[in-house]
């Protein structure tokens, strides 16, 4: 059975060129490719290192420039006579070298006419003027290219007329010209905005997301609060209320069979001296406020506990709990209205509505994930339209090579045959593919532009811990696996926290119509998942590793994240980044006037793909007027 070991190889050979650059996002990394092998002669390679350039600089003759459709050029190169001469002479002394001929001895002066008919008699007519056009090609391409033009070649550049084609013609110490075909690097330019200094301010884009989430706010501002409230020494006989703080003494035992009685002693992490506690609903252990309120300073009241499922401690988890606790100070606490006066404190110099309208942003910023992506992409199409770039088709090649490679592996992971996939990589079916997939990478390949030129016209740099934190989480996440050069990882983290900074730059100066959906409650749909994972939990009992800590640690079920809110208290406005996968290749979608693929599940999406292509037929329809039923009882035998 055939088998397909390396589908991207198999498309890389459906072409006839190939790229000397090493792949990137777009296929493409810019820079001029260097390679020290000879190489066809109708594909060029810059090559200045093994030889000297045997041309003076009063025969060199400057070069011709004409710029084509989507970034591409044709160089015009003039080699002078005297020029084209030293490299034939030149390749026939390092031919003469290794060649043994009747009557000369290894090593010696052969003359050319020789050399050629030895050549042409093992098939090799016209290898010499051949060697010839491309030394002398490799010696003009690149100066032109850098130092007189300031170009960067994408891919490899190419003859106009092959090397094999011109040495029929070409005589050593006549002139040659030679046109090179090459994709490069295109300029930056942006399309003039009526109304906006800068091109990419007041971008218009449309994106749905869900309600502001109201109580969580109200709960974070509650929560910041609380952080700076007041204390007081409570007065002597005052019993503990709700909202007091006291320091106590925690000895802890496990409950006995009837649930009240005291059976063997707790782990000294599960109890503690000098521990303060603030009487709030949702705090700790279910049972421990409750049963400290009334209590007095001096006072050992008997408090009876349950420990949260999910402690991480899978010997205390869920189990009952009797502790005696010992008061030793009682305090009250006045909880401070958010107003200037707490926002001064929290940080010189901001008020009570900028205090709001940031515990606002980052509240907002928890359900961001669900969002971001969607304003984001209207965001990116945009920034698309404003930009004025020819994009390359050596661009648009490669990168459609590898969404096509990963197509194929989406359809062997679905289960198609091997011997199905290779009916599929063809040149004709290639060719379809990215006539689809054009549009989406001309505009992708034009974001990326714009928002590394956004980032450094805007000074918009990504911290270095920010990107560290990530590389740790990575590494993490991939428990133990290779993931890699670090520094190829580091610099894709980077630019992915940099592309988010830019679209959230984007978003404060744009123009979003932003639609609120009203949550809905699917009541079948909820007792559904909960019964599922209900199912789960009792399948997977005892092996579950929770995430909270130790009896210490069940603080404070916020509605924010603690280290957000810290965070403003204490000054640190950065926030954390997201890595979204950036070392995963773009899942292919083809854009069809009456088909939202992106909606499809992975095996609709593939068939329809295929579908789209050409490649497969689908099923008549019964039910139609042209539906054909002579085979119907063949087919049901």
């Amino acid at each position: 059975m055939f088998r397909i070991t390396n589908i991207a190889l198999a498309i890389a050979l459906m072409s006839a060129s190939t790229s000397a650059f090493a792949p990137s996002t777009y296929g493409v990394s810019r820079g001029v490719a260097s390679n020290t092998n000879v190489v066809a002669a109708s594909t060029p390679v810059f090559n200045t290192n093994s030889m000297q350039l045997f041309m003076s600089e009063d025969a060199a003759v400057p070069s011709k420039i004409v710029r084509k459709a989507d970034s591409n050029v044709e160089i015009t190169l003039v080699a002078s006579g005297a020029a084209t001469q030293a490299a034939y002479d030149k390749a026939c002394a390092e031919v003469s070298k290794t060649m043994s001929i009747p009557g000369f001895r290894k090593g010696a002066k052969i003359p050319s006419a020789i050399i050629e008919n030895a050549m042409a008699a093992k098939g090799g007519k016209n290898a010499l003027k051949t060697q010839t056009i491309q030394t002398v090609l490799n010696q003009l391409l690149e100066p032109a290219m850098k130092e007189e033009h300031n170009l960067e070649p994408i891919g490899q550049p190419s003859l106009v007329t092959s090397a094999d084609e011109m040495a029929e013609t070409f005589k050593p110490g006549d002139p040659l010209e030679m046109v090179v075909s090459c994709d490069v690097w295109p300029d930056i330019a942006w399309m003039k905005v009526e109304g906006q200094d800068k091109p990419y301010f007041g971008l218009k884009a449309a994106y749905s997301r869900k309600n502001f989430n109201q109580p969580r706010f109200e709960q974070a501002m509650k929560d910041l609060a609380e952080r700076y409230a007041v204390t007081a020494p409570a007065p002597e006989g005052k019993a503990l209320a709700m909202g007091d703080s006291c320091i106590v003494d925690m000895k802890g035992f496990m409950a006995a069979e009837d649930g009240t009685s005291k059976a063997e002693p707790l782990p000294d992490a599960a109890s503690g001296d000098d521990v303060e506690i603030v009487l709030g609903d949702g705090r700790y252990m279910e049972g421990l406020v409750d049963g400290l309120v009334g209590a007095e300073v001096g006072q050992t009241k008997t408090v009876y506990v349950s420990f949260p499922v999910g402690l991480r401690d899978k010997t205390l988890a869920g189990k009952k709990a009797v502790f005696d606790v010992t008061v030793k100070e009682a305090n009250t606490r006045t909880v401070p209205e958010i107003d200037d006066e707490l926002a001064e404190q929290i940080r010189p110099g901001l008020d009570a509505k900028g205090l709001k309208d940031e515990l606002r942003k980052a509240v907002d910023e928890q359900d961001a994930g669900e969002w971001t992506d969607a304003r984001n992409k209207g965001l990116a199409k945009a920034l698309a339209g404003v930009m004025d770039v020819a994009v390359p088709d050596t661009l648009v090649t490669n990168q459609s090579r590898e969404k096509y490679a990963q197509m194929m592996a989406e359809f062997r992971t679905q289960g198609m045959e091997d011997e199905e996939i290779k009916k599929l990589i063809t040149p004709e079916n290639f060719e379809k593919y990215k006539d689809i997939q054009r549009p989406d990478i001309v505009d992708d390949f034009k974001t990326s532009m714009a928002t590394d030129e956004i980032a450094r016209l805007e000074n918009i740099d990504v911290p270095s811990y920010q990107i560290d934190e990530q590389i740790e989480a990575v590494k993490k996440e991939a428990d133990g696996e290779d993931l890699g050069d670090e520094n190829v990882l580091r610099s894709k983290i980077e630019s992915t926290i940099m592309r988010r900074l830019v679209f959230d730059f984007l978003a404060e100066h744009a123009e979003l119509d932003v639609t609120y959906e009203e949550e809905t409650f699917d009541e079948d749909m909820m007792k559904k998942l909960a019964d599922d994972s209900l199912a789960r939990e009792t399948e997977t009992a005892g092996d579950v590793q929770g995430k909270e800590g130790t009896v210490d640690s069940i603080i404070e079920h916020s509605a924010v994240d603690d280290e957000k809110v810290a965070s403003m208290a204490t000054n640190n406005e950065d926030k954390d980044t997201e890595t979204s996968n950036s070392n995963d290749i773009e899942q292919p979608k083809i854009p069809v006037s009456d088909k939202d693929l992106a909606a499809m599940d992975p095996e609709e999406r593939a068939f329809n793909i295929l579908v789209d292509l050409g490649m497969v037929q689908l099923t008549p329809d019964p039910d139609s007027p042209d539906y054909d039923d002579s085979k119907d009882e063949e087919l049901a035998c």
